[in-house]
């Protein structure tokens, strides 16, 4: 079975558009998993991005603001949200998901259904004031289906651009010459179940993840394993997901800076001064410039004027002890808390995603520099640390808001770190590296398929249901057996590139030529090839 595996694995791997193209099928088939099997609305705010989607691909970018009574963990307040022409059925969208989310024990039947009026009436979203770019390439299937479909294939749509993102990052992780399976083994670790979770639905965290997993994927490979070959493709990675990225919320600006910083300090002698050199670098520094500024001057001209009326005792310091004391959580959430965060992945999935993380970064600390560890532990400061600084700075203004995914496309960092550490530094004997990405990508793909069932039976019968759903209350369209066992086989094989054996490409046989005119890489050079 296993040496069947491995040829299959060699066959996906064996061109960069085959790996990508089965990558991205894979990671589609994931993603829409989570599309069908989460009830409409069901995700967090997803009626708002729902709402906004459908109004920027009618051309309404903007509209009147209106205060809407509202309320933020616990607080009350109203909220400045935009108004919006659309079909009267788009309005009962923000109570679907009302009569079961924060209530585990319900299933998701008793959500109203979707009406099918095509009254123009006005209706409100809170993300009116988001970049429309994400919405512009998500919200055009409603003009062509209305209703539930039309929903549907939005989600799908969200899904397409997740699922090429992280192929990408697939694709770049692959061509390590050194330890590529290790190197995969950290895209998969990055990749969790809120990850593949938020590419299905709409939702703009979605594509801030994946983005940050191309980005942090790509950048790390330029500076730390260098291929003049390679060079050019990569900074196309790292500027198409700095794009999306930036141009999805301000956020985005701030995660891509600190992907550039860490980076840098990872990054070996010398790499720095040969990319400088590349055109291709400056062209894409000024895309990215002008995205920085287009994204700027679009948050500046859409200000929050939503009125929290948080209480005097939440004061910056309080915020800050809060934050601090729910580090667990957010932890948690950045691997699996789904619906409206009212659903925990099962504590195996926790476990073993830890687990795999904790293994990896531990032996990047042990085989890395000083510069490597000192990096590592920064991430691991920085994880902590951000979401403490940020909410207290804004508590005040906006309550206690944060959720572990607004930081996870940063956070993924750090796997992507320790994983490309090990696969750089680590002796080619002494360690059973091929032993531990099996077991760790096995843990993973079914940690991943176990937080897919148990979130889809919360759904279907409430999470004090049957552990096995025969009688579902709800069922996503084609029924909860179908997408479970679409969504294992799909985990199973998607780890499948991380089990070929590590050995040179077949264009790296040859000797390459360095950018300093040197020949190294060739399978006959006594020069170790780069990287």
């Amino acid at each position: 079975m296993i040496p069947a595996l491995t040829r299959l694995a060699d066959w996906s791997a064996r061109t960069p558009k085959r790996l990508w193209a089965i990558a991205f099928a894979l990671f589609f088939t994931l993603a829409a998993s989570w599309s069908a099997a989460t009830p409409l609305g069901g995700s967090p705010d997803e009626h708002a991005h729902f709402i906004r989607a459908a109004a920027v691909a009618r051309g309404q970018i903007g509209g009147p603001e209106v205060m809407v009574p509202h309320m933020v963990a616990g607080i009350e307040g109203k909220f400045a949200e935009t108004g919006v022409q659309l079909p009267e059925w788009y309005k009962p969208l923000s109570k679907q998901h009302e009569c079961y989310a924060w209530h585990e024990d319900k299933s998701a039947s008793c959500a109203p259904a979707i009406g099918h009026s095509e009254k123009t009436v006005q209706v409100t979203t809170a993300a009116g004031r988001y970049h429309p770019a994400y919405y512009l390439v998500t919200g055009w299937p409603s003009l062509l289906v209305d209703g539930p479909k039309g929903l549907y294939l939005m989600r799908l749509m969200s899904a397409a651009l997740c699922s090429a993102l992280l192929a990408s990052a697939v694709v770049t992780a692959a061509e390590w010459r050194r330890r590529r399976s290790v190197a995969l083994l950290g895209v998969f670790t990055a990749a969790t179940p809120m990850a593949l979770y938020m590419a299905g639905m709409v939702n703009p965290s979605g594509g801030e993840i994946a983005a940050g997993i191309l980005v942090w994927t790509a950048l790390l490979s330029i500076l730390m394993s260098p291929d003049p070959r390679l060079l050019g493709r990569r900074l196309a990675r790292v500027g198409i997901g700095g794009l999306v990225l930036i141009n999805i919320r301000p956020l985005g600006l701030i995660w891509f800076a600190g992907a550039v910083f860490f980076g840098l300090l990872l990054a070996r002698r010398g790499v720095l001064r040969s990319v400088l050199r590349r055109k291709a670098l400056w062209v894409w520094t000024a895309l990215l410039g002008l995205a920085t500024a287009g994204a700027l001057l679009w948050a500046r001209a859409h200000p929050d004027n939503s009125v929290i009326n948080t209480p005097k005792t939440l004061t910056a310091k309080e915020a800050a002890r809060q934050t601090f004391g729910n580090t667990e959580t957010y932890v948690h959430q950045m691997l699996g808390y789904f619906g409206w965060l009212d659903t925990p992945a099962p504590a195996f999935t926790w476990l073993v995603w830890l687990g795999v993380i904790a293994v990896v970064t531990a032996l990047g600390l042990a085989y890395g520099r000083l510069r490597e560890a000192v990096a590592l532990v920064g991430m691991l400061v920085a994880i902590v640390v951000v979401p403490v600084a940020a909410q207290a700075s804004q508590a005040e203004q906006l309550g206690m808001v944060w959720q572990g995914r607004y930081l996870l496309p940063f956070a993924v960092g750090l796997p992507l770190m320790a994983a490309l550490i090990c696969a750089s530094r680590a002796p080619e004997q002494g360690f059973p590296w091929r032993r531990l990405v099996g077991f760790g990508v096995a843990g993973l793909a079914l940690a991943n398929a176990a937080a897919f069932f148990w979130a889809l039976r919360r759904f279907a019968v409430g999470i004090n249901g049957p552990w096995v759903p025969f009688s579902a209350h709800w069922a996503p369209p084609g029924g909860w057996v179908l997408w479970t066992g679409v969504y294992t086989a799909a985990a199973f094989a998607l780890v499948l590139p991380a089990l070929v054996r590590d050995r040179e490409p077949a264009e790296a046989q040859a000797p390459a030529l360095r950018e300093d005119g040197t020949r190294s890489g060739g399978r006959h050079s006594k020069v170790p090839a780069i990287g």
